[in-house]
């Protein structure tokens, strides 16, 4: 038996080896496949840590997190956090996460390139509150890596409701420098794959030479007096609204319609125009009725000229009278060359044949070179134009490149050209700095804009905007000591052209024949004036749904979601101008429009749809006067004589308008800029042509050239100032900066400076920041041209003082430690009080009923 036994016994000593070693192997297995699947799943389990946190701390996390086993110890919470963060077990879905660490987004935190950011809700949370997420702009190269955003006003929620959102000291924008947008080389040639999308071999690039500028009938140049007609049908229709895309008012029957139209349809009637001076006319170019209800357009025409009015030559083509092509629609531009110059003082048009369903219906421009007088000896004092020595003619793209390179190389110390981005068809968006330290931001200085070219067509701003580049090196170069004094203590930004895809399309038709709309939008036939977010009715919504008023934001509104979604119809231009509002504190800004003689101001948009109404901003007693500065200093919009562009007499409201009460435009570029960001901004319609002649644009710039000055002085009107932490002296970025009585508020730059533009008087200026006790003081605005400097110095509160600590590991000090029982023994004892006031309350009640 006992050999027996002893066997039995080795064999039960080497099952339990066995399955010890296998259970051991097991065990161990399943361990690593723990392993494997935490790792794995690292970018998940990190966005579960993320749950806990609001938006604006995610860059901090993002760095303290490292690729390690998640059985590691447990991360601490940032130093904005209020609790301290629970154990939550997360379960990663088996997906191929990357292992690499997450990035904090590169360069702006106010950058519109972002990825979708969907945290999951875990039970431990650093507040009682949900922020939401915003998705991206729609990027044409999506990136591989995750980007929190780290701006708490993009932010998407309906109630707008402060609480929701708040941002803390410690994760702001100080946490990054922003973007500089780099510098442009200019003698780099443009992409080939873009000069073959944007110049078509067969097409030309220049638009057509004419041998004679126009009279003038669509600049105004030529009076209401010197047109005449045979008949018309009533005042609307009279001969001074035979002008070159003249546009008419919304209803026909008016005092504003949009051509000539003769009373009688026969071949007598005509369009008289006096050139005041003996002229060689060169061509006619023809438009039909600009209406909305009747179609009315010449077919064909013939052309006199005389010197008396009684005898008339008629134009002939060899041995004949001409008959010219006319129109085959309302809206083309032709043109007719005559055969042969005609050298008189006036000139007919003749309509032969027109529309057969229509009426004899024209708009006009004539083109003609005037004679010298041979009776004036002084043919100087008729000149006109200006002094100054600047390049005056229209620039395509290629021609504004070296424009710029030349102002750059002229004035290198006071200038940088840089980019914002690119148009649809692949074109530079250039902008020219101009400032004492091109390429940065100096504390306390503060930052302007001019932006042209929305419109493609509307091609005087891009031209006063390159002449003003010019105008600003010469005279800087000279010494002229406001030119000096501008630069030294403003940073100036321009953007020349808008929409450069728009400008070549109108360009290559020519000032004459570009039409009213052709090169208005962009290539993809987006209208930019109405592509920016809509924050009014975000606004206005929350206003409605809002019962408690106290928690409703003025500024800073967030991008809706559906903007920032991929199928929503932005152009990257739009997207290249909103990035660059996010990145530079913009203070002051002008938007340079034409087709009209006006200065608009927010809001551009009806509160409830409405065609037109008054819809005035808090700060409207500004952004009058911002509009009167610029209207009252331009010669032509000053002159009390003048007539009226289209269908709109100015002149009646000092040639100012609330821009609602003009017409509603939703999407607006100026309301976007207040609801969003700092900067105040008004738009400018600078003449009744869209598009002038080369010849005129020495006139235009004289008569805008003192308006564009002064307006940008403007911006050191009201208050700066730098938010500091008492203690370190660091600038405080995102402090909001509160005015009495004014209904909306900015915030402090990265630096922690601040510009609050406002008219003379005395304010109450209240600033708070996250984590630091409120300060207010007062602050007088002067009438002089320079701000008055209101600085504030702010404390941390105990908590933020010990979440720093904290933070660093440091210990706390007993002055704090004091501070902190005393703030515990008052929460203490007013507890205390609200408990035994309850009871006693609860005791006269049982008192009561027992009686």
């Amino acid at each position: 038996m006992a050999p027996t036994v002893i066997l039995l016994s080795l064999l039960t000593f080497i099952v339990v080896l066995v399955g010890g070693v296998t259970n051991s192997h097991s065990l161990k297995k399943s361990h690593n496949l723990n392993d494997t699947r935490t790792t794995s799943a690292t970018g998940s389990a990190r966005t579960g840590t993320y749950a806990n946190i609001s938006p604006t701390k995610v860059s901090r996390f993002s760095k303290t997190i490292k690729s390690t086993d998640a059985t590691s110890r447990p991360l601490k919470p940032t130093e904005g956090s209020t609790k301290s963060l629970k154990t939550t077990t997360f379960k990663p879905k088996q997906t191929q996460a990357t292992t690499r660490p997450l990035k904090p987004t590169e360069g702006s935190t106010k950058t519109l390139k972002t990825t979708t950011f969907k945290p999951k809700q875990t039970q431990a949370t650093t507040r009682a509150l949900k922020p939401t997420t915003v998705k991206p702009l729609k990027s044409k190269k999506p990136s591989t890596t995750l980007k929190p955003t780290l701006k708490w006003t993009e932010v998407s929620t309906k109630a707008l409701k402060p609480t929701t959102v708040k941002p803390t000291v410690t994760a702001t924008r100080t946490t990054t420098s922003p973007v500089r947008f780099h510098s442009e080389d200019l003698n780099e040639n443009i992409d080939k794959n873009v000069e073959r999308r944007v110049w078509h071999k067969k097409e030309s690039e220049e638009p057509p030479l004419f041998e004679c500028p126009p009279l003038g009938l669509e600049s105004l140049k030529v009076k209401d007096s010197q047109i005449q007609a045979s008949s018309y049908k009533r005042m609307g229709l009279g001969p001074h609204r035979g002008r070159l895309n003249i546009q008419s008012g919304v209803e026909d029957g008016d005092i504003y319609d949009g051509a000539w139209c003769a009373q009688y349809k026969d071949q007598n009637q005509w369009l008289q125009v006096d050139a005041k001076k003996l002229t060689r006319f060169t061509a006619v170019i023809l438009q039909g009725r600009s209406s909305i209800w009747s179609w009315d357009y010449v077919e064909t025409y013939k052309v006199q000229v005389s010197n008396d009015t009684i005898k008339w030559k008629p134009c002939m083509n060899g041995s004949e009278e001409a008959v010219f092509e006319g129109n085959k629609d309302t809206e083309t531009s032709v043109l007719a060359i005559l055969p042969k110059p005609a050298v008189a003082q006036y000139i007919r048009i003749n309509p032969q044949t027109w529309f057969k369903n229509g009426t004899i219906c024209l708009r006009a421009e004539i083109m003609g070179c005037e004679l010298p007088d041979p009776n004036n000896i002084y043919p100087w004092q008729a000149e006109e134009g200006t002094k100054d020595k600047l390049d005056f003619r229209h620039h395509n793209y290629k021609e504004m490149r070296k424009l710029m390179k030349s102002v750059n190389e002229m004035c290198p110390d006071i200038t940088r050209i840089y980019s914002i981005g690119k148009s649809y068809m692949g074109l530079k968006l250039y902008v020219m700095e101009i400032s004492d330290n091109p390429g940065k931001h100096e504390l306390g200085e503060p930052e302007f804009r001019y932006v042209a070219g929305m419109h493609g067509n509307e091609v005087l701003g891009r031209e006063l905007l390159l002449n003003l580049m010019e105008y600003i090196c010469q005279e800087y170069k000279q010494g002229n000591q406001r030119i000096v004094h501008l630069v030294k203590e403003t940073r100036i930004h321009l953007l020349p052209s808008m929409n450069p895809d728009g400008y070549e399309m109108a360009y290559k038709k020519g000032s004459e024949l570009a039409g009213w709309a052709l090169g208005r939008y962009s290539y993809e036939g987006i209208d930019m004036n109405h592509n920016f977010a809509d924050l009014n009715t975000v606004m206005w919504d929350a206003i409605e749904l809002e019962t408690d008023k106290s928690k409703l934001i003025n500024h800073y509104f967030p991008i809706p979601e559906h903007y920032t979604s991929e199928e929503a119809l932005v152009s990257p231009e739009t997207r290249a101008v909103i990035s660059w509002m996010q990145t530079i504190p913009f203070v002051l800004s002008a938007n340079l429009h034409g087709g009209e003689l006006v200065v608009t101001y927010p809001f551009d948009m009806t509160r409830d749809w409405a065609p037109k109404e008054h819809t005035p901003t808090p700060d409207d007693s500004f952004f009058r006067w911002l509009a009167t500065v610029y209207a009252s200093t331009n010669h032509v919009m000053s002159n009390p004589d003048r007539r009226p562009c289209h269908n709109e007499d100015f002149l009646r409201y000092n040639n100012i308008i609330n821009g609602a009460n003009w017409h509603t435009v939703p999407g607006s570029m100026n309301d976007f800029s207040y609801l969003h960001t700092n900067c105040f901004e008004v738009t400018v319609e600078l003449s009744c042509d869209k598009f002038p002649h080369a010849s005129e644009l020495p006139i235009e710039w004289e008569n805008n050239k003192e308006s564009l000055l002064v307006y940008m002085e403007q911006v050191h009107r009201g208050i700066k100032g730098v938010v500091r932490d008492k203690d370190t002296e660091a600038g405080i970025a995102d402090a909001i900066i509160k005015v009495d009585d004014i209904d909306h508020h900015i915030r402090s730059a990265f630096d922690g400076d601040f510009w609050r533009l406002l008219n003379p008087g005395d304010y109450d200026v209240t600033v708070t920041a996250e984590g630091y006790f409120p300060a207010t003081r007062s602050c007088r605005v002067e009438y002089e041209h320079y701000p008055t400097i209101c600085d504030f110095q702010l404390t941390k509160t105990p908590k933020q003082r010990l979440r720093e600590i904290l933070a660093k590991g440091g210990k706390i000090p007993k002055d704090l430690q004091l501070r902190l029982r005393q703030l515990r023994m008052r929460k203490l004892r007013v507890s205390t009080k609200l408990i035994n006031r309850r009871r006693q309350s609860q005791q006269r009640r049982a008192r009561g009923a027992h009686n």
